[in-house]
This record gives structure tokens, sequence and C-alpha cells, in this order.
């Protein structure tokens, strides 16, 4: 019982950084270009706005659902998905040539360990309760 309650708070954690990286790139998206290292200029600051932000604040605020809201734990699979195909985008990337530094690798590593968080949160959070925890009586 104890773990499932570490895991929502690691989870609640890790929604709370998101979201925070999502609406300062929402309000300011310069703030990306210092946090992500590459430049944009011209109309294609409003497509980082938009997409990027989109990526961390639904990533976010499903994570948080998941966590919190009891019967939606499915919810965590979301952030699952967006954070496994920028992982794998990457991988593609390198296999493919892509020019790569510290922080692509260091980007890769996060988008890994949040991909087995939210895989690992929504597979540990949806087993029944053990039969000690539920009452029965133990083995």
């Amino acid at each position: 019982m104890m773990v499932n309650w570490v895991l929502r708070g690691a989870v609640l954690l890790w929604a709370l950084f998101f979201f925070i990286v999502g609406a300062r790139g929402f309000l300011d998206p310069a703030s990306y270009t210092e946090t992500f290292g590459f430049t944009i200029s011209g109309v294609a600051i409003n497509t980082l706005r938009a997409d990027l932000s989109a990526f961390f604040l639904v990533s976010a605020g499903a994570a948080a659902l998941g966590a919190l809201v009891p019967g939606w734990l499915r919810a965590l699979l979301v952030p699952a998905a967006l954070y496994g195909t920028a992982l794998a985008g990457r991988l593609v990337g390198v296999a493919m040539g892509d020019p790569t530094n510290a922080g692509i690798v260091q980007g890769m590593i996060i988008e890994a360990l949040s991909l087995l968080l939210m895989v690992g949160a929504w597979w540990v959070l949806s087993r029944p309760a053990s039969g000690a925890a539920s009452g029965a009586p133990a083995a």
C-alpha cells in the first residue's frame, strides 16, 4: 500500500515539473530555446509555443489525472505514449546519423525514465491489492 502512495507522489512530482516546463514555454517560448539548446525565429516561434507546450501540458495533466482520480489509471499511458514516441524518434535520428550531444543523450535518458515511471506506475497501481492488505488471512 505504501508503494502505491510513493508511486502516486512520484508521478505527481513528475507532472508538476513538466507542467511548469509547459506553462513557462506557453507564456515565453524563448524559454524552450534556453532549456533545450536550440534557436528558433520568426513565425516558427508560434509552432514552438503551441506544439511543445501541448506535449508537456497534456502529458502532465494526464499523469496528474492518472495519479489522483480513481478509475483513471489508464491516463498514465498518455504520457508514456508521448515520451515513448519522443524516445523512438531520437533513437531513429541517432541511427540515421543525426548530430547528437550531451543534451540529446540527457533528453533520451529523461524520456526513457519517464516512460518507465508511467508504465510502471500504471502497472503497479492497476493491480488488485494483496491479500494481506485486503484483510484476507496471510498464507
